[in-house]
This record gives C-alpha cells, structure tokens and sequence, in this order.
C-alpha cells in the first residue's frame, strides 16, 4: 500500500504560542483530521484511530476532549441499530 505525505506550513511562532512542540503539534493535528473524517462519517472509528495512530477505544475515548460524541451515528441510524438489537 502506498503511502502519502500531507505537508502543512507553519511557523515555530506558533507552536510557542501553543506552547507544544513538532512532534505533539503532528499529532494533535492528524487526530483532530481523523476525528473530522469520522464525525463526517467519511472513515470508521477503527480507521480513524489507525490514521491518529491510536488503539480504537484510545481514539474513541479521547473524541469526548474535543467535544465530539463517541458515536457518529445519526438518530436514524441509531434507531434501526437499536431496532435490529431488540429483534434479536
């Protein structure tokens, strides 16, 4: 498989301000992309954690911080889940 490289410029002004470095600024940023492509329903929450680079319940745990549901399940979805559930 291969790989891409997402390259974003910024300046070391911001990372003072931030008060983090390179390598927690990369992080923070490819788990804030993963969480956008999740809540968008656009990747899993295994895929996202992997593309994050967390375990699956890290990722799904750690959505709460930046405040996203664990589940992105919308209402309908939800209720033919529950539904199927409840048949079983």
């Amino acid at each position: 498989m291969a790989h891409n490289t997402l390259t974003i410029e910024y300046g070391d002004d911001l990372l003072f301000r931030l008060g983090v470095s390179r390598e927690r600024f990369s992080d923070e940023a490819k788990f804030l992309l993963a969480a956008k492509l999740y809540e968008l329903g656009r990747l899993s929450s295994g895929e996202a954690a992997q593309f994050a680079g967390k375990s699956r319940v890290e990722f799904l745990f750690a959505l709460s911080n930046i405040g996203l549901p664990m589940s992105n399940l919308r209402e309908v979805d939800l209720s033919s889940e529950l539904d199927f559930a409840l048949d079983e």
